[in-house]
C-alpha cells in the first residue's frame, strides 16, 4: 500500500541524507507526528518505531520533561555564546552527564552530533600526545566495518566501504584493524560470540609495523551498530584495552549508539567492564530531539591541557552550537525521564525476552543469522544474486506496509526500538516480520 500523496512544497528541493532519492520522491513515506511508540504517517497509520528513529529516541516520543523543558528554555534564554561565555544549563548538565558515566570520566566537550563528537575526540587524543611531548603519535587507528559518522575524520577511521569511496584519500596515518563479523563460527549467537577475541591481535600487528610510538589513539564501537550489529567476541575489548595500556595508546569507544541504556547499563562500557580514555556520545544524550553530542574524557588528560598562562585558551577547538541552552535544557529533560522510569537499565530486564522472540526467526527463508545483545538486534538475509541489499529494502518497505519501522544496512536488517517498548509490542515486532521474511522472494 503506497502513502497517500503529500501536500508540501517540491519535493525535488530536498537532497536527503542515505536515501534512495528517486526512489523515495515517487512514493513518499512521510509522518506527521509521533507519540511514545508510534509514528503517524501522512495517510493517518501508526507505525511503530522498530528502531528508535535512527537509534536515538531511547526514551520514546513526545515525552512530557523533554518537551516543557525546551518551552520554558526557548523563552527563557534561546542562545547563549560559548566562547569566552557561559550559561548554567550547559554546566549543570556536564555536571548531571559526570554522574552516570563510569569512574574517572570527569570532564565533557559539547558537540551538536556524533560526527562531531567522534572528530572531536580524534582531535583531542592527538593534541593530549603532544600536550605530553609526545608528537610523534599522530596515527589514527580504525576498524573494518566501522562507523564513526561522516566528517572527513570520522570516514577516515571508519571502515564502510560506500561511506568512504567517493571522498578521495581522506585523512593520511590512518590504518585499519579486522572486523569481528564471523559466520562460519559465531552465527545465531546470543550476546557476546565465544570466538573471535584474538582478532585483536590485529593492533598489535599495526603497531609492530608503523612503530608503536607512531600511534595517538585507536577508535571502535563497542558494538558496531551502523554495519548490521557485530556484537565484540568475548575478551576482544579487554585484550585491546591491554594493548593500548601496553604501548601508551589512547582507547576510544564510539558510544554514539550505545550510550544511554541501549545494552541494559548506562554505557557499553559499563555492559564490558572496559573503560577507555575517551568516550564518544550523542544520539540518546537528548533522546533525538534536538542535535547534541558530548565527548567525556578522563582527568588526566584535561589536566594535560590545562598548563601555560590561564588567560591564553588551552584547546583551539569547539563549535557555535556546543552547550546550546536549548539542547542542553532537551538533554535535562531526557535525563531526567531516563532516571525516573529506570530507562538507563531497563534493556537488561527486556533483553532475555527480545532474544527469544528474534532467535524465533531462525530457519525462515534467506535467513542466515541473527543477532542480539541488550535492546539491539540483527537478522541477516542471504543477498539476492547480483542485486546486494534488494531483498533487505523490500522488506523495509512491507515493514513500513505493515506499521513497522526497520532499519536496513545492506542486506541486514537492524532493530533498536525505544527503550519504553513492552512485550506484546516486541512480539508484534517479530509477528509482523516473521510474515515478511516468508513472503520475501
Amino acid at each position: 500500500m503506497a502513502s497517500a500523496p503529500v501536500r508540501t512544497n517540491n519535493l525535488e528541493a530536498f537532497w536527503m541524507p542515505f536515501t534512495a532519492n528517486r526512489q523515495f520522491k515517487q512514493a513518499p513515506r512521510m509522518f506527521v507526528s509521533a507519540d511514545r511508540m508510534h509514528y503517524t504517517t501522512s495517510d493517518g497509520r501508526q507505525v511503530l518505531d522498530g528502531t528508535a528513529g535512527l537509534w536515538c529516541c531511547n526514551a520514546g516520543h513526545n515525552r512530557p520533561k523533554i518537551v516543557e523543558a525546551i518551552r520554558q528554555q526557548a523563552g527563557e534564554l534561546d542562545y547563549a555564546p560559548a566562547f569566552q561565555m557561559g550559561h548554567p544549563k550547559a554546566f549543570e548538565l556536564a555536571s548531571r552527564l559526570t554522574q552516570i558515566t563510569p569512574e574517572g570520566f570527569d570532564h565533557v566537550f559539547f558537540t551538536n552530533s556524533g560526527s562531531e563528537s567522534v572528530d572531536t575526540a580524534l582531535k583531542i587524543a592527538i593534541a593530549y600526545q603532544r600536550a605530553k611531548g609526545q608528537g610523534s603519535r599522530f596515527r589514527l587507528i580504525g576498524r573494518e566495518r566501522g562507523y564513526h559518522g561522516v566528517n572527513f575524520g570520522g570516514i577516515s577511521v571508519g571502515g564502510i566501504v560506500t561511506n568512504r569511496k567517493m571522498f578521495g584519500t581522506l585523512l593520511t596515518g590512518v590504518d585499519h584493524m579486522r572486523h569481528t563479523h564471523d559466520l562460519d563460527r559465531n552465527a545465531y549467537t546470543v550476546g557476546e560470540p565465544e570466538h573471535g577475541a584474538e582478532l585483536a591481535d590485529d593492533l598489535l600487528r599495526i603497531a609492530t609495523l608503523h612503530d608503536p610510538s607512531t600511534i595517538a589513539a585507536v577508535i571502535v564501537e563497542p558494538v558496531a551498530g551502523s554495519t548490521g550489529v557485530l556484537v565484540p567476541p568475548k575478551g576482544y575489548l579487554k585484550k585491546l584495552r591491554e594493548i593500548c595500556d601496553q604501548h601508551g595508546i589512547l582507547l576510544i569507544f564510539d558510544e554514539v549508539i550505545t550510550g544511554y541504556g541501549r545494552l541494559g547499563t548506562p554505557f557499553a562500557a559499563d555492559y564490558f567492564g572496559v573503560t577507555p580514555d575517551i568516550m564518544v556520545t550523542a544520539k540518546g544524550l537528548t533522546n533525538g530531539v534536538i542535535p547534541m553530542g558530548a565527548v567525556f574524557v578522563k582527568k588526566d588528560i584535561y589536566d594535560a591541557f590545562m598548563t601555560g598562562p590561564e588567560h591564553l585558551i588551552e584547546f583551539f577547538h569547539g563549535y557555535t552550537y556546543s552547550g546550546n541552552p536549548i539542547a542542553s535544557a532537551a538533554a535535562l529533560g531526557t535525563l531526567d525521564t531516563y532516571q525516573e522510569e529506570g530507562l538507563l537499565t531497563r534493556a537488561a530486564e527486556l533483553a532475555p525476552y527480545w532474544a527469544d522472540a528474534l532467535h524465533s526467526l531462525k530457519g525462515l527463508p534467506h535467513v542466515i543469522d541473527l543477532r542480539s545483545i541488550g535492546l539491539i538486534g540483527a537478522i541477516e538475509l542471504e543477498p539476492i544474486a547480483g542485486l546486494p541489499t534488494k531483498r533487505a529494502f523490500s522488506a523495509f518497505l512491507k515493514a513500513y506496509d505493515a506499521g513497522l519501522l526497520i532499519r536496513t544496512t545492506g542486506d541486514i536488517i537492524a532493530l533498536s526500538p525505544p527503550l519504553i517498548i513492552e512485550k506484546s509490542q516486541i512480539d508484534f515486532i517479530f509477528d509482523t516480520l516473521k510474515d515478511i521474511l516468508t513472503s520475501l522472494d
